[in-house]
């Protein structure tokens, strides 16, 4: 994507040392724009607990040059060590599917190597060969999702179409494109009126510090609500069609997303309104049926909801805002039922979230 003329993506080899892999810190985002260097498998590890990076597609690419930084470190220490440290990387975050794919994807094929330095090589390219290939999904899952957009444009004869996200689905999530923002920067790309509600997305703010300005610095009109506007903003015809991305998918077509997904799927439900969930295949889980009791739901620092980052004067600052001595739970995400959820948009097209309808899409994916 482009951001003030430039070409931005939030993960990269370093030019100049391809020892480095550099992402975008984007804890810092939008007031600060910081690139964080990993060279080790303890760095990317950090960045993917702390959220350095964050969003099942691109936790996935640097999971994938996790174990490309993996190889190298485990050149003179053998397969075991190795193995080892990829566990490690699967290990830093539960619920976004895409990491173990990934990290197992690369892993796999180079442990059938007995050069390390072959090893090396080739968790270099697949390593790029997974991100290009996520974002070429993005891309799809754009060409597909915007036809929801341009019907809705057809009905309200070019009125402006008002779209609700939740959390940043956009490509500080994906690599370029983004899966739930994908449809919404091809209409806008191809002259049609659209709003994004974009959720504040409580704790640590994705909406509101990230898809804000992703959406801005593209120069799509949008506004920032307090998370629990939406059902407000829907019971006053004011959405025309929800979108959000997913962290984790079950084939049967259950949602886990950043938590608060699941009530406006509710609220949408309620209202009448399309609640669509943008994915590449990379994020659906094969191999789970009930997304409510089998889905792992991270938990994470409460003092990412007792804390507020923000800006003031020109530092960067967090505020304490309960009682000092009052406790706090972060739960991460929620999972949506499969029949809160109108659709999925992916990379081979639009379909029903339910078993039939995904399989439909990936019969190779079919057990039996």
């Amino acid at each position: 994507m482009r951001v003030d003329g430039k070409d931005v993506r939030p993960i990269w080899v370093n030019p100049q040392d391809d020892t480095v892999v550099q992402v975008i810190d984007q804890r810092k985002l939008p007031h600060e724009y910081v690139v964080a260097d990993l060279k080790t498998v303890n760095q990317t590890i950090e960045a993917i607990k702390e959220m350095f990076v964050r969003g099942a597609p691109l936790i996935g690419a640097t999971g994938a040059y996790g174990v490309y930084l993996a190889a190298r470190q485990c050149m003179n220490h053998g397969l075991a060590e190795l193995e080892n440290q990829c566990d490690r990387l699967k290990a830093a975050r539960p619920t976004a599917v895409n990491l173990a794919w990934a990290v197992d994807k690369v892993l796999d094929r180079i442990k059938l190597l007995d050069d390390p330095q072959k090893r090396v090589s080739l968790a270099r390219s697949m390593a790029d060969e997974i991100t290009e290939d996520e974002a070429d999904n993005c891309r799809k899952i754009g060409e597909f999702g915007v036809t929801l957009i341009e019907e809705i444009a057809r009905v309200k004869k070019g009125q402006r179409v008002n779209i609700l996200t939740h959390c940043n689905a956009g490509w500080l999530a994906c690599v370029e494109y983004g899966t739930a923002t994908a449809p919404i920067y091809e209409a806008f790309n191809r002259g049609i009126d659209v709003h994004v509600w974009v959720d504040e997305t409580r704790p640590l703010n994705q909406g509101a510090r990230l898809t804000a300005w992703e959406l801005g610095k593209h120069g799509i009109a949008h506004t920032v609500i307090t998370d629990n506007a939406g059902g407000h903003l829907m019971q006053h015809k004011m959405v025309d069609l929800v979108i959000t991305g997913t962290d984790r998918t079950t084939f049967t077509g259950d949602v886990a997303n950043k938590i608060g997904t699941y009530l406006k799927a509710l609220a949408a439900k309620d209202n009448g309104i399309p609640f669509y969930v943008a994915l590449p295949s990379s994020t659906f889980d094969w191999t789970l049926k009930d997304g409510v009791l089998d889905i792992p739901i991270e938990e994470r620092d409460p003092d990412e909801v007792r804390f507020v980052q923000g800006l003031h004067g020109d530092k960067l600052v967090s505020v304490l805002v309960p009682p000092v001595d009052s406790p706090a739970a972060n739960y991460a995400f929620d999972v949506t039922p499969a029949r809160l959820v109108t659709g999925f948009i992916t990379e081979r097209g639009i379909c029903p979230a339910s078993e039939t309808g995904v399989m439909g899409l990936f019969p190779e994916k079919r057990q039996g």
